[in-house]
């Protein structure tokens, strides 16, 4: 069965240095803390200019949500993220200063353990109806833009308004419906062993074209 995880019941958590704020919406295993997890998804709010918390052994991707972006200075090359190029990959161990371009921007983030899974990013304008199959180990699509957005299945139909995370069994077919928006597909993959492992690096395409992404769903 999908699990819906409504916006609505999610909480934010200010920062102890009160820059911005946290609001996590899944991890695995459940409840594991910082140092634990496999994978984590959340949002972080950036109120002034600051350093991002480091996540030894993991990747990360960051993609604008809100605002109007930041500067990020990651081992001091910088990487500018904008509504014109939203998102920024890069290991989520190194030393990362955001600068604020103009005013608080909220990110959308996506954080792995590179010896224990690995994950892609992509992104679908939503125009009608369409068809969505569920590939990887864990899958979640995250209502980014739009009012509304339903999902029918075999036999289950899930609806979700703007920011819902929904997470769907491997293999599972949908049809999406909406009159409008834009989804984020986030798709997370184990090691099924130590051969895995070692052919992998953990190099991902963290954004693709949306006809390639819809093409590798439908």
């Amino acid at each position: 069965m999908s699990m819906l995880i409504p916006f609505a019941g999610l909480h934010p958590v200010t920062w102890k240095n009160g820059g911005g704020s946290t609001t996590e919406i899944a991890v695995a295993p459940a409840d594991a803390d910082y140092e634990e997890f496999d994978w984590r998804v959340h949002l972080a709010t950036l109120a002034t200019d600051g350093q991002l918390p480091a996540f030894p052994g993991a990747e990360r991707t960051l993609v604008l949500l809100e605002g109007h972006g930041m500067t990020l200075d990651i081992d001091g090359e910088p990487t500018l993220v904008t509504k014109a190029d939203p998102v920024a990959a890069f290991d989520a161990e190194s030393r990362v200063a955001a600068k604020l371009n103009r005013g608080p921007s909220t990110g959308f983030n996506v954080v792995t353990r590179l010896d224990r899974c690995w994950h892609r990013f992509g992104r679908r304008v939503l125009d009608g109806p369409s068809s969505f199959v569920a590939r990887a180990d864990v899958t979640l699509l995250f209502l980014a833009e739009g009012e509304a957005l339903e999902l029918c299945g075999d036999d289950e139909r899930v609806n979700m308004v703007r920011y819902d995370v929904v997470v769907l069994d491997q293999g599972s077919v949908w049809k999406l419906d909406a009159d409008q928006g834009v989804i984020f597909i986030v798709d997370i993959h184990y090691y099924d062993d130590e051969d895995d492992l070692a052919e992998d690096d953990g190099d991902y395409a963290a954004w693709a074209d949306d006809d390639e992404r819809a093409s590798l769903r439908e």
